[in-house]
């Protein structure tokens, strides 16, 4: 299907209409931001590592009975998504301590959580993304309670489902940002789950195999991407 208008450029993808007015079409970058865009770089071949993993992990989400923005992969950049509307929350879900809640509460990184913690975070950089709770949620109109209710349960079901295809490949899956949009009244899944939205580490190693590469300036960014495209897709 081919692009219309450009209807949105983020930091990350461009959205663009269709020929039907229910489809998008999402196209991945390879500019790269940290710290809500404080960082900015280039991660070579970043889009194209992101679209195709978003793709397979979209696909097994939705066997899995999770519903999803995605239609249909259409070429190394772009894919055909469902018209959502964003709901300005980012969800996080987080397995092992790393990144915001080692600075927000002070615990060291790399603790292993007896049970996955859900955090909900208002969806604007003018704010730096805040840290806020349900009440906040509801008072900003961002969500009623049902819809918040439905989010965490997709989640929560995320995470496992998550959790455990990773295991297979050998990675432990630290913690991940998800986004949500309404879709005909219905609470979907949007966005993209890629290594620039998880961290990925290595079992066994350690090893960083996402975008806290960029973050930290720890080298090897474009090689940590492709080893999660090639873990995922078995492409090499």
């Amino acid at each position: 299907m081919d692009k219309g208008e450009l209807l949105y450029e983020g930091k990350a993808k461009r959205v663009y209409s269709t020929s039907d007015p229910d489809l998008y079409v999402q196209e991945f970058k390879d500019d790269a931001t940290a710290f809500n865009a404080k960082k900015k770089g280039e991660i070579v071949g970043k889009g194209v590592v992101n679209n195709k993993i978003s793709s397979v992990l979209f696909q097994m989400l939705e066997k899995e009975g999770v519903p999803t923005h995605f239609e249909k992969l259409l070429s190394d950049r772009d894919m055909l998504i469902k018209k959502v509307e964003i709901v300005m929350l980012e969800v996080t879900v987080r397995n092992i301590t790393a990144g915001g809640i080692c600075r927000t509460i002070g615990v060291e990184e790399g603790v292993r959580l007896k049970e996955p913690v859900y955090e909900i975070h208002y969806k604007e950089d003018k704010l730096d993304d805040p840290l806020i709770n349900e009440d906040h949620a509801k008072v900003l109109g961002l969500a009623t309670d049902e819809e918040m209710a439905i989010i965490k349960d997709y989640a929560l079901k995320i995470n496992q489902l998550l959790k455990k295809f990773f295991e297979g490949l050998n990675i432990d899956l630290v913690d991940y940002k998800l986004e949500f949009g309404r879709y005909k009244d219905t609470i979907i899944l949007a966005d993209e789950i890629s290594p620039d939205t998880c961290r990925f580490w290595e079992k066994g190693t350690g090893k960083k195999l996402d975008k806290d590469r960029f973050r930290q300036d720890l080298g090897d960014v474009e090689d940590a991407y492709q080893e999660m495209l090639s873990r995922i897709t078995q492409e090499s």
